[in-house]
């Protein structure tokens, strides 16, 4: 009777694979639809079988081996039982019960940037969307694997690239586009899901006449070549209807002279309304960057008391070490402040957004900057817990050197070097309140890799260490509560969903998907 239920489920997943559109606007429980869970970007999950009283006992319910080359980076979706995850040339399809393998395509990148990550689906009614290495956008058929259609967004000859999924708000595909080796400006654009037409476009670049265009130099052609790249999925706010991007940093790379101004809207939050593209409001984290601290870190929406007050509130763990804290409604900010320590900021401006200091920009000869390159965060996502009222990252301590190698207004491309001198990866929680750290836990290995975090209303925290290790914290004390090894480096955050009364948290290592669970009764 088992093996004819286990069947009988099966079949009713390849029979309706087709997503409840109504599942994007509810906390994730029996689904996984999106990148992050839901539109908050949260990653956090309202189950709670798995808890701080039992989660010791959790055990290995099935793993997939992907026996493909390079690291997972996607988060998997969980659509009716079907989880759905990828790497730069391959596309999967599991039973998120069993573990075993429905469907599997190979689909090789043709230029581009076939090196980078990937980092998983879209999915819109029974169709799953592909954003390629090689820019372009695959139409899927989540029943079988098929391409139904594939459009080219940008040239793969210029080195761009894309790397994730499409946010999918009403009937619309809304991602951006990705590329840091050459010149190349950036863009956040509306598709059709079905034809992939395209529906509305803002350019990260402002055009003459514009508000912006005063923060470029007007004697180059650097502005329409002059990055914001906008390559990691934004959040939405369904009452407010809009969507909320972050951008990527300005061209030429560390090579500011070339550029002068604060290079409007690289290294930028943009709030966009999601029917027409029209930018609403933004916040720069980093005015004028030249250290390659792009500011595309999901940007984390939440509704919260602050300061005694009720607030729909926005907040992004920045990539140069900054966190802030914004009222997603008009822009505003509420704090801005270090969540380590960093050198490279005198002060606020009136819009509470930072001041950087010209000693520390790239020198011919080095200057000394914190964090370096890779900065604070990275694209690793992060995660709020409403709970204990804390974000938590994983962070890289680092100090760099940059040094300019194309001085001047002729600078194109990368224009500096940079090299890390020390490096210690950690994890902190981080009051929204306040920006103060809680607490910090050292979470340095041999095996690197770039760890997301997942919270759950068990009152935990599913991450994994550097050495390889995969953890569940007490998120109110970075206490330990449960610890595997997983074999290889984590490369992105855990996932969690819940199906016929079991909760299942996802964890990926290297190229394996490892399913936890309770032991079943």
């Amino acid at each position: 009777m088992k093996k004819l239920a286990l069947f009988l489920a099966f079949a009713a997943c390849l029979s309706a694979q087709e997503l409840d559109p109504a599942k994007l606007l509810k906390p994730p429980t029996d689904t996984w639809p999106t990148y992050n869970g839901d539109y908050s970007g949260r990653r956090y999950s309202p189950l709670a079988q798995i808890n701080q009283s039992n989660v010791g006992s959790m055990t290995l319910a099935w793993a997939f081996q992907t026996h493909a080359q390079g690291a997972l980076y996607s988060t998997p979706l969980e659509v009716n039982g079907i989880l759905y995850f990828t790497l730069p040339s391959d596309m999967w399809a599991v039973d998120a019960r069993t573990g075993r393998q429905i469907w599997h395509v190979n689909r090789p990148a043709e230029g581009g940037l076939a090196g980078a990550g990937h980092r998983g689906f879209a999915m819109y009614k029974d169709r799953l969307y592909f954003a390629s290495p090689d820019a372009q956008l695959l139409c899927v058929d989540a029943r079988n694997g098929k391409i139904l259609w594939q459009i080219q967004l940008a040239d793969p000859a210029l080195k761009a690239f894309t790397s994730s999924p499409p946010l999918v708000v009403k009937d619309r595909l809304i991602l951006g586009i990705a590329g840091d080796i050459a010149d190349l400006p950036g863009w956040v654009e509306s598709r059709d899901p079905m034809t992939g037409k395209l529906q509305w476009r803002w350019d990260s670049m402002p055009k003459q006449g514009e508000p912006g265009w005063d923060t470029w130099p007007h004697d180059t052609d650097v502005i329409t070549r002059g990055g914001g790249t906008t390559w990691l999925t934004g959040t939405y706010d369904p009452e407010l209807n809009l969507v909320y991007w972050g951008t990527g940093n300005p061209h030429p790379v560390e090579a500011g002279d070339a550029r002068p101004g604060a290079n409007l809207y690289t290294c930028s939050i943009v709030a966009l309304n999601a029917d027409t593209g029209k930018m609403v409001w933004y916040y720069q984290i980093s005015p004028h960057d030249t250290h390659d601290w792009d500011a595309i870190q999901t940007p984390i929406l939440f509704d919260a008391t602050f300061h005694g007050k009720p607030r729909k509130l926005l907040a992004q763990v920045s990539r140069n070490g900054i966190f802030a804290v914004l009222d997603r409604v008009t822009g505003r900010a509420l704090v801005t402040t270090p969540y380590l320590d960093i050198n490279w900021m005198k002060g606020l401006d009136e819009r509470g957004q930072p001041i950087p200091k010209r000693e520390t920009e790239p020198q011919l000869d080095g200057a000394l900057a914190r964090p370096g390159a890779a900065g604070g965060t990275n694209w690793n996502p992060s995660s709020f817990d409403p709970a204990t009222g804390l974000f938590f990252a994983s962070i890289r301590d680092s100090i760099g050197v940059y040094y300019v190698t194309m001085p001047g207004k002729k600078a194109e491309g990368w224009g500096g070097r940079d090299f890390i001198l020390h490096s210690k990866t950690v994890l902190k929680a981080i009051d929204y309140q306040t920006g103060k750290v809680r607490w910090t836990r050292d979470t340095s290995g041999s095996r690197g890799g770039f760890t997301g975090i997942l919270t759950t209303a068990g009152h935990l925290l599913f991450t994994a260490n550097d050495s390889g290790g995969l953890l569940a914290l007490d998120p109110a004390t970075g206490r330990t509560l449960w610890h595997v090894y997983g074999g290889g480096g984590a490369t992105t955050a855990p996932m969690t969903y819940e199906l016929d009364g079991r909760q299942y948290v996802v964890i990926r290592s290297d190229g394996v998907v490892y399913a936890w669970a309770l032991p079943a009764r």
